[in-house]
C-alpha cells in the first residue's frame, strides 16, 4: 500500500491492482530514475508495518539499490518507532541497515507541548473558547506523562466536550480537570483515607478555592486562607505556615496536587498550586465524605 501510494504520487491514474510489492518498488526506482528525482520516504509507527510483515518490507526498501551501485541513491528512509525493542525482531542484515544512523529524540517538553496545542487551538475552537491558561495547564499534565502529545490533544478534546455538555462559551479548568479524570482516575478514597485530620482540611481548602475561583492555579496564600475558614467550620484550631508546608509537600507527591514557584512577573516570592487529575467539585466531595464517615 505504501509502495501504490507513492507511485501513485507520480502517476495518479497508474493501476491499482494486478502488481506485486517487489515490482511496485522496482518500477518505483525506475520512475525516480526517469523523473531524475529523489524520495525520502518516512514510515511513522514502524511497529505496525513490523508487525505485521516482518523484516521483507524494510529488507526490500534497503536492498533495492544494491542493483544500481554506480548509480545516484534514489530512495532514503526515515522510520519512526516509539519502542526501539522492536528492531530486534528484524533479521540481522536489516538491522544491520537501519541501525547505521540513529537519532533518539527526548519526551516532548512543556513548551513544545503548548506549541503542539497552541497550533491544534485555532483548527478545532472559535476564538477565545480557549485560554493561555488552559493550554498551560494541558501541557502540564501531559508532560507529566511523558511528554505524551496524544494524551494533550485528547485532554483538549474531551476539555472542548465537557465545555459544550455544560454550554460553556469557553473551556475552563475544571473541564479539563473533568477531561483528565476520564482518561486516567487520580484520586482514590483509600489516600485521601490514609491523610491525617488537618491534611484532610486544607485538601478541602483547596479544593473549595479551585472551585470557587475556577482558577487553573491558586497561590499557597489563597490555599492557607480558605484552610483556615474550613477549620473554624470544623472547629479546629489551624496549623502554622510550616505545617502547611509540609502537607502541601506530601499532597504533592501522592500525585493530588502539583506545586511550582511562582511565575516571573508576579509580586513576591510564593508557591504556586495546581489542581491537576480531578475536578474540583468531585474532590471537596469526596474528602467531605471522608470526613463524615470519620465523625460517625
Amino acid at each position: 500500500m505504501i509502495l501504490q501510494r507513492t507511485v501513485l504520487k507520480f502517476y495518479p491514474h497508474f493501476p491499482r491492482r494486478g502488481y506485486s510489492a517487489e515490482e511496485l518498488l522496482h518500477m518505483l526506482i525506475q520512475v525516480l530514475d526517469e523523473r531524475n528525482a529523489y524520495l525520502i520516504l518516512a514510515i511513522d509507527e514502524l511497529e505496525a508495518l513490523i508487525r505485521s510483515e516482518g523484516s521483507d518490507p524494510l529488507y526490500n526498501l534497503t536492498r533495492i539499490q544494491e542493483d544500481h551501485i554506480k548509480a545516484p541513491q534514489r530512495l532514503s528512509l526515515i522510520c519512526v518507532l516509539r519502542e526501539p525493542e522492536y528492531l530486534d525482531m528484524l533479521d540481522p542484515s536489516t538491522r544491520s541497515t537501519l541501525q547505521h544512523n540513529i537519532i533518539h529524540l527526548e519526551q516532548y517538553s512543556k513548551p513544545q507541548l503548548q506549541d503542539i496545542l497552541n497550533d491544534r487551538v485555532p483548527l478545532a475552537f472559535r476564538h477565545g473558547a480557549i485560554s493561555a491558561q488552559i493550554v498551560d495547564l494541558i501541557a502540564e499534565l501531559a508532560s507529566s506523562e511523558e511528554g505524551d502529545a496524544r494524551y494533550a490533544i485528547e485532554l483538549l478534546w474531551r476539555a472542548g466536550k465537557y465545555a459544550d455538555a455544560s454550554a460553556s462559551p469557553e473551556v475552563l479548568p475544571e473541564n479539563v480537570r473533568k477531561a483528565a479524570v476520564s482518561v486516567y482516575p487520580a484520586v482514590r478514597k483509600d489516600m485521601i483515607s490514609s491523610l491525617d485530620l488537618h491534611e484532610k482540611l486544607f485538601l478541602l481548602g483547596i479544593a473549595r478555592c479551585f472551585k470557587q475561583t475556577g482558577a487553573a492555579y491558586i497561590s499557597m496564600g489563597e490555599a492557607e486562607d480558605t484552610y483556615v475558614i474550613v477549620c473554624e467550620e470544623h472547629g479546629e484550631k489551624k496549623r502554622s505556615h510550616t505545617q502547611l508546608w509540609k502537607y502541601l509537600k506530601e499532597l504533592s507527591a501522592l500525585g493530588i496536587v502539583k506545586t511550582e514557584p511562582s511565575s516571573v512577573g508576579q509580586r513576591g516570592k510564593t508557591t504556586r498550586i495546581s489542581l491537576l487529575r480531578v475536578p474540583a467539585s468531585d474532590l471537596e466531595q469526596e474528602v467531605n465524605k471522608v470526613l463524615y464517615l470519620k465523625r460517625t
